[in-house]
């Protein structure tokens, strides 16, 4: 009797202690779980906007050929140079995305912002941004250049917009470079968004580098709305899972290399 009146005493005592512990189970099996639908969401997420999680990811890539490239010089975008050129170089932005922000070196507050690896070569960090050099190469003619909107951030509608009217007036990179700048960031992502009745502040932005008359009425025709909807479809063509996304030639970078991860492979094109 006393021994039965033991084990009883042990399993009131134990009861509890298994209903703690099953609790406490449940607890972290939920915390497991919530972290696993997390990384599985991100995933998904990563294929379309991988640049806001890793800029450097390489999503699958679609195997682009130097003929694909080429025939985008036939092509209604922006372009510079032509097809026949030994180095092309083509990128795939939205002007609304930090990381293409980052790529373009003009927002050293921003590239300070997402991380110490970003930190520009100019405020002693080691990170060079790759437009720039792209943009020397071209201007020096060694290279062609073709940007294609992608929709990677979701605010750069009006921006891109402003980019293609900038373009016929000879004023894509006068303007690019505006853009880029934290004051153009918080512009496009703030204030501007995809609202055709922010133009006039777009247009006052972009005073300097454009005719504003222009400009204005550019944006506010329409001229070009259906053209971001041609580029993302071509954008998707080329596997761009992201933004930014960066050929060189048929080696495709996806996110926002430092240039001197991009450089050899530039210097072999023009060899």
């Amino acid at each position: 009797m006393q021994k039965e009146k033991k084990i009883d005493n042990f399993l009131e005592r134990l009861v509890p202690v298994l209903l703690f512990a099953s609790v406490v189970l449940a607890f972290f099996v939920g915390v497991l779980w919530q972290r696993v639908s997390t990384l599985e969401k991100g995933n998904v997420a990563g294929s379309k906007t991988a640049t806001t999680t890793d800029p450097n990811a390489q999503p699958a890539q679609v195997e682009v050929t130097q003929e694909q490239l080429k025939a985008l010089f036939d092509k209604e975008v922006i372009k510079f140079g032509d097809k026949d050129s030994k180095l092309i170089f083509v990128e795939i932005a939205d002007p609304s995305c930090p990381y293409c922000h980052v790529a373009a070196g003009l927002n050293p507050e921003l590239n300070a912002q997402v991380g110490d690896r970003f930190k520009l070569v100019s405020d002693g960090g080691t990170y060079l941004a790759p437009v720039p050099e792209i943009r020397k190469l071209v201007d020096e003619g060694k290279a062609s250049f073709v940007y294609i909107y992608q929709n990677g951030h979701g605010n750069g509608e009006m921006g891109q917009k402003a980019l293609y009217c900038a373009y016929d007036q000879g004023k894509f990179w006068e303007v690019q470079d505006l853009l880029m700048t934290n004051e153009g960031y918080n512009l496009l992502n703030n204030t501007v968004k995809n609202d055709k009745a922010q133009a006039q502040k777009l247009v006052d932005f972009l005073k300097s580098a454009v005719n504003t008359t222009e400009l204005k009425s550019c944006l506010e025709s329409g001229k070009y709305d259906e053209r971001l909807v041609s580029e993302k479809t071509l954008s998707d063509s080329l596997g761009a899972g992201g933004t930014p996304a960066f050929f060189i030639n048929t080696q495709v970078f996806s996110g926002a290399y430092s240039w001197s991860d991009m450089k050899s492979v530039a210097d072999a094109a023009l060899q």
